[in-house]
């Protein structure tokens, strides 16, 4: 089967066929690096390195771009506060971010570029942009895209320009001719520190947040590629803007599927600071493991709504652990997948069909109970070179059964109480035995008695 992804520009799901066989381009909106990645981040970060991982499961070579923007108002505030450049928290905020991302299994992309790296091709796009009058030179020195004569402005978002009027969407500033239009290059204030501003033709300054994209995207993968992704929330202005930039600077289409993954919500809430609903990636993971977050997000359909809860979480939680139970106790060596094999063949049709997580994790659990049916290695193997296209089941069953990431210290308290139980019986002690056992058991452990021993996981 052929993969077929949804494409917000023809809102459509169509056949993907890349521009240069064998090889797909791919770029990605990735952080504004001024604090802690929150959830949100995560759910679109998971999201495309699922699809990064599919489509190399498919056989493509992929060039996978996600920026980094380490330079706009927040980020610039933010430094201010801290009495600290914006390279030193820019870097700082960046370490962190792949810190707790590494933690979820998402892979590193081929191209990580920051934004300052690239203010001379955003500049030479401004240039362009304004030899063929789709910019032009505000009374307050910015420079500002004239959207009125760039036609087919609102493609991507479904929107006229009647729609887009001033006060909706878009802030009225001074020096536009246009509420409609918006700032490809914003003039320096004698307010903002000198790391904040650049040389240019058209003043001492800094780039609007748009032109990053455009110029990043152009540089690293050419002026028409074949996958941009986001969230939704991107798709207008941002992604509304870069079609018009790029398309407008250098003629042509500018990329051919448009991607996004839909909205998180806490609690059926949008999740904001201001509702105490906000949480980052690293309060989740005092909690959860990195694995647990993985899967609670990919088994969701990634265009579907994500609803993100601690009852959630804990389901997920559960139904991972399933997974892992079926695999614990049999070796299951890496193997080629055989696609032609029924459960594979169908995980494959699922993730073909505008990767369809939820149906290929429903495989996966048919494979599990047939697993747990016939405990043959065979199905064990297959089970995880399944999981690994989704970067899920790749830890030893037990190490992740008993908690992953818990101490050695716990451990070794464990081996205590369960040698001391075994002790006890061997005594014939068996009221002690129990309340060792039931002391293990209010702690979430749960003992496995077997011929060669016993065993431990956490409930």
């Amino acid at each position: 089967m052929t993969l077929r992804i949804h494409n917000s520009l023809s809102r459509a799901v169509e056949t993907f066929t890349p521009i240069e066989p064998e090889h797909v381009r791919m770029y990605v909106c990735g952080m504004t690096i001024y604090d802690l990645c929150h959830v949100g981040h995560a759910r679109f970060l998971l999201v495309f390195d699922m699809v990064y991982r599919w489509l190399r499961t498919l056989g493509y070579r992929v060039t996978y771009v996600r920026n980094i923007t380490d330079i706009d108002d927040k980020i610039i505030r933010r430094a201010v506060e801290r009495g600290i450049t914006i390279r030193q928290l820019t870097t700082e905020m960046t370490a962190a971010m792949h810190e707790d991302i590494g933690r979820l299994g998402v892979l590193p992309p081929t191209h990580e570029p920051r934004a300052t790296e690239y203010v001379p091709q955003m500049l030479a796009m401004i240039a362009a942009l304004e030899r063929k009058g789709l910019a032009y030179r505000a009374s307050n020195g910015d420079v500002n895209y004239a959207v009125r004569k760039f036609p087919g402005y609102g493609r991507l978002s479904g929107k006229s320009l009647d729609q887009l009027r001033a006060g909706e969407r878009v802030a009225v500033l001074d020096g536009k001719e246009d509420p409609l239009d918006f700032v490809l290059w914003k003039s320096a204030k004698d307010s903002e520190p000198d790391d904040a501003k650049w040389a240019s033709e058209f003043g001492p300054g800094r780039p609007g947040w748009h032109i990053e994209c455009s110029a990043m995207g152009c540089a690293l993968l050419g002026e028409h590629f074949d996958i941009h992704g986001g969230g939704l929330d991107l798709i207008f202005p941002h992604h509304e803007n870069e079609i018009a930039q790029s398309e407008g600077a250098n003629g042509g289409t500018f990329v051919d599927t448009w991607m996004h993954n839909g909205f998180l919500n806490v609690d059926n809430v949008k999740m904001s600071k201001s509702l105490g609903n906000f949480f980052t990636i690293r309060d989740v993971l005092r909690h959860f493991d990195g694995e647990t977050l993985r899967f609670f997000m990919l088994r969701t359909h990634y265009r579907s709504p994500f609803n993100f809860s601690d009852a959630n979480l804990e389901d997920a939680k559960s139904a991972l652990r399933r997974l892992y139970t079926a695999l614990d106790g049999i070796e299951a060596p890496p193997v080629e997948i055989d696609w032609a094999q029924p459960q594979a063949a169908a995980f494959r049709a699922a993730m073909n069909d505008d990767f369809n997580t939820p149906v290929a994790f429903a495989v996966l659990f048919e494979l599990a109970g047939e697993l747990n049916r016939t405990r043959t290695p065979a199905a064990a193997a297959l089970l995880k070179a399944l999981g690994a296209t989704l970067g899920i089941l790749q830890q030893p069953p037990r190490a992740f059964l008993q908690g992953g990431e818990a101490g050695a210290d716990e451990a070794a308290w464990i081996g205590e109480r369960i040698a001391a139980r075994a002790a006890a019986k061997a005594a014939r002690d068996f009221a002690q035995a129990d309340a060792i056992r039931q002391e293990l058991a209010a702690r979430g452990i749960v003992l496995k008695d077997s011929p060669q021993g016993t065993t431990w996981v956490k409930g």
